[in-house]
């Protein structure tokens, strides 16, 4: 499958356009189609290798005999190391080749001085007849190979492209289905293209959850270990944050307590997951990010929330092979669960929408007490790019009609009138639900599924 990447297919094909060879570095989440871009970008002469967990003897013979397809007889040679076969490729070469290594941190895990290898012979510029590209899962050794500053690699890679999963527009393309559906299938298989793939293989939603997810010899049933094992020697500590957080922990001073550690002990393993986007902080609009103690954590990747609220908690019964049990339970929760992802897809399309002549930037959550005291949570809230407008808005997974509209106004008008930080702005109000109707002509702002789903495609 290949969707969207225009932007990352354009960087790529100028790179390896250039005079000057290049050392390029493309890094990112598993399954999130590294491999199958750079397969699509590269060059018809390239040399492809996919590198795995063997010794390093072996996987030097495995690359030599690969670069026999282009360069007949050049596996017949044993290369004692690395860099005897870097050199006598590029010798043997008589124009510019690219050479593609995927996952690279396979190789460096056993071989931890390649990179400054790889180095001395950039630096030496004994490698003029390359294009070095090196790929990997890991994203924490890829940013310590290239984004380092002590790192071998740093300050010498033209190109260091990192891919993210993708949004729910080009999910909604790919499986060609309307704006509500896209946003329930976004919900579980979030932005990775290879889940929906296999999401793909079955005729439902609910036959895909089941077939692929909720069954033990299900593709995605083990994918957190999977996921966990490209970035970190053991996952207990991770998978224990991430049971927390989706039993309704969101708090650090929770989370510590139900591990039994002080909080100064989980800020490194938080800051990791967050780093890699399988969690995020959430602070109150208005406060300052590193100083505010106010935070919470959510689960960012909508895969692993579906994972760690439904599938690890219900292990044992799916271990007996109760999956339909399973989906029962389920099925009861998920509007609710949905409505969740479906609130962080809107905050993430402000700055996207059309509201008059106003334009927003990030928008937040807030919660905290009024003037009177009372404690209120509001939905979005963002301040516009001139400064002097505040969009102030409401998220609800539901269709409803006029009469309820003015209702959900009044009540965000008693909200409005008791922020402490709306004096002196205009105030701009907006609602966003599945389904709008036709015949509001109220003070709101109202978009629906349909509008966030164009929206994600900017």
């Amino acid at each position: 499958m290949f969707v969207n990447r225009e932007k990352e297919t354009e960087r790529l094909s100028l790179a390896l356009a250039r005079k000057e060879n290049q050392l390029i570095v493309v890094y990112g989440r598993r399954r999130c189609g590294k491999s199958t871009l750079l397969r699509k970008v590269l060059p018809g002469d390239s040399v492809y290798y996919a590198a795995d967990m063997r010794e390093s003897p072996l996987q030097i013979s495995s690359l030599s005999d690969q670069i026999s397809n282009l360069i007949p007889g050049f596996g017949k040679v044993i290369y004692p190391d690395w860099e005897s076969l870097l050199l006598s490729l590029n010798r043997s070469l008589d124009k510019r080749v690219t050479l593609c290594i995927d996952e690279f941190p396979y190789i460096v895990k056993n071989n931890p001085e390649l990179p400054s290898v790889i180095q001395r012979l950039w630096d030496g510029e004994s490698l003029g007849n390359l294009n070095l590209v090196l790929c990997g899962s890991s994203q924490q050794m890829m940013q310590g190979i290239a984004l380092n500053s002590n790192s071998a690699l740093y300050g010498r890679c033209s190109e260091i492209i990192l891919i993210n999963p993708l949004n729910v527009h080009h999910l909604s393309i790919f499986l060609k289905i309307p704006a509500v559906e896209a946003i329930n299938e976004y919900s579980i298989w979030g932005g990775i293209p290879r889940y929906w793939e296999i999401r793909k293989t079955s005729a439902s939603l609910v036959d895909a959850v089941k077939y692929h997810v909720l069954d033990r010899h299900g593709v995605l049933h083990e994918e957190p270990e999977r996921l966990f094992a490209d970035e970190m020697r053991t996952s207990v500590q991770a998978y224990s944050i991430l049971s927390l957080i989706a039993g309704g922990c969101h708090r650090l001073s929770e989370i510590a307590g139900r591990l039994g550690k002080p909080a100064t002990q989980l800020s490194r393993i938080l800051g990791f997951l967050t780093g890699l986007r399988f969690i995020r902080r959430e602070v109150p609009f208005g406060e300052n990010v590193k100083s505010t103690k106010r935070s919470l954590y959510k689960i960012e990747d909508p895969f692993m929330d579906f994972y760690f609220t439904f599938i690890l908690r219900n292990k044992s019964m799916l271990e007996y092979g109760l999956v339909d049990e399973v989906w029962a339970e389920i099925e009861k929760k998920f509007d609710q669960y949905v409505s969740l992802h479906w609130e962080v897809l809107c905050r993430r399309s402000v700055p996207f929408l059309e509201f008059g002549d106003a334009r927003f930037i990030d928008a937040s959550r807030w919660w905290g007490n009024c003037k009177d005291g009372r404690p209120v949570e509001i939905d979005i809230v963002a301040g516009s790019r001139d400064k002097r407008s505040l969009l102030v808005g409401e998220v609800k997974w539901s269709e409803p009609g006029k009469d309820r509209l003015i209702d959900i106004e009044n009540q965000l008008d008693g909200k409005i009138s008791g922020m402490p930080f709306s004096a002196g702005k205009k105030i701009i109000k907006a609602l966003f639900v599945k389904q709008k109707p036709d015949d509001y002509s109220g003070n709101l702002f109202v978009f629906d599924a349909s509008d966030i789903i164009k929206a994600c495609k900017k």
